[in-house]
């Protein structure tokens, strides 16, 4: 029987990366179940792939295309499926876009909520990850190009935290990323959808620093899913742990 006085298990409690410096955040990263099962696929596929080889130019490829894509993969899925203002609006889908977005937006420093869901994240990398491998270098092919996605989405959620942490980097790079992100999470949620460089941002015009935009966007935390239209679509609501669709105070003075 478990003890009144036991401190509940490090993944039962809460972690505000506000709160932590980057040794308490590459502790919680790598005892995080999503961080492990992507790292265990990953060493999956790489045995896998010494049994089944692609022939080493067809691996390269696979490899170095998955690699520079990811960034642009990345980009058009955050602008234009997580950004979107349709998945609440269907049923079936309304569910998966407060899991890994809404509640990202509306609480951005807790990080049990910051990562991807597997059941989301490994299906997508199947298609964007495997399948031009396959197509590239067959079964090898697939094996590399899989684990390659998985090791870069792991590089993209520790990004992704340290944007979020309470730390300010030295490095200048990280430091102009973190500002960036903060602003699409604090400012205005249309523009700033990279995490690890701009370019596609800068490409499409959707770069900017917080003096361009001086007005604040309303629905820079519920993502345009106001309590008009949880009236109409409330299965995002209905699902919600949080406080309906209002900011903290916390929130609101960043």
């Amino acid at each position: 029987m478990t003890s009144i006085s036991e401190k509940p298990r490090f993944w039962d409690r809460t972690h505000h990366l506000g709160r932590m410096d980057l040794r308490a955040l590459i502790a919680a990263y790598f005892t995080h179940y999503a961080v492990i099962a992507y790292l265990l696929l990953a060493a999956i596929s790489v045995a896998a792939f010494a049994r089944w080889p692609a022939p080493p130019a067809a691996t390269l490829v696979t490899v170095a295309t998955i690699a520079l894509a990811y960034p642009l993969i990345w980009y058009a899925l955050h602008r234009w499926v997580l950004h979107s203002r349709w998945m609440f609006k269907v049923r079936p889908l309304a569910r998966i876009w407060k899991r890994i977005h809404y509640d990202h937006h509306m609480d951005p420093d807790r990080l049990e909520i910051l990562f991807g869901a597997l059941h989301t994240t490994l299906p997508t990398l199947l298609v964007v990850a495997a399948l031009p491998g396959w197509l590239i270098g067959g079964v090898g092919g697939a094996l590399a190009g899989f684990a390659t996605g998985l090791l870069c989405t792991c590089f993209y959620e520790f990004m992704h935290c340290v944007q979020h942490l309470g730390w300010k980097p030295r490095n200048r790079w990280m430091a102009t990323m973190k500002r960036r992100h903060n602003e699409h999470h604090f400012h205005d949620e249309d523009g700033n959808f990279g995490i690890t460089n701009f370019a596609y941002d800068r490409l499409f015009g959707t770069l900017y620093a917080r003096a361009d935009r001086p007005a604040k966007s309303p629905t820079v935390f519920n993502l345009g899913y106001t309590n008009e239209m949880a009236a109409r679509y409330p299965w995002v609501a209905r699902a919600s742990a949080t406080r309906r669709h209002q900011p903290s105070p916390r929130r609101r003075q960043r």
